[in-house]
Formats: C-alpha cells, sequence, structure tokens
C-alpha cells in the first residue's frame, strides 16, 4: 500500500474548495471519487501515475500547465519519481 500523500485544505466556501497536494516520491492520494468538476495546477514538473479502472498510465505534468476534469473521476494519483511533487486542486461547487 502506498503511503498518504499531504492534503492541506486552503479555502472551502459555498463557491470553491482548495486544496494543497504534496507528495513525497512512492506516496498516493488514495482511491478516491471526484463529486465536483476541478482544475488541477501543478506547482511542480514531473511524472505522476494514475491507477484507474483502465489500469496504471504516467503522465507528465508542467508546473503551471493548468487542466481540468470533470466530476465522476474515480482514481489513485501516485508519485512515482524520485522527487517531492506538488499541485493545487481547485473544485468547482455547483
Amino acid at each position: 500500500m502506498d503511503k498518504q500523500a499531504t492534503a492541506t485544505l486552503q479555502i472551502d466556501n459555498e463557491r470553491v474548495r482548495v486544496t494543497a497536494w504534496n507528495f513525497a516520491p512512492g506516496e498516493a492520494t488514495g482511491h478516491h471519487r471526484h463529486e465536483l468538476d476541478y482544475v488541477i495546477v501543478p506547482l511542480t514538473t514531473g511524472k505522476l501515475m494514475i491507477r484507474d479502472a483502465e489500469g496504471e498510465h504516467v503522465v507528465d505534468l508542467e508546473a503551471g500547465a493548468t487542466y481540468t476534469r470533470a466530476a465522476g473521476v474515480e482514481h489513485d494519483v501516485i508519485n512515482p519519481g524520485p522527487g517531492r511533487f506538488a499541485f493545487v486542486e481547485i473544485e468547482l461547487k455547483r
């Protein structure tokens, strides 16, 4: 089992929930389902491994290269690299 990444809740109001995620090598979010649409802002350039219903795949992320996903995504996010990885997750409340 992977170690748990550090999640720091920064904002949680009627419009958004903002969480900073920090991963040491080998740490993971744990399997979860996104109930809200969300935006990811990578703070680090590097690789993350995604475990989902289709298996495992590695994605390359670049610091500041923001992306978005719709509610309903189910996955575990793992830092497979030798160094730390960080991103900010912004969940959009309805």
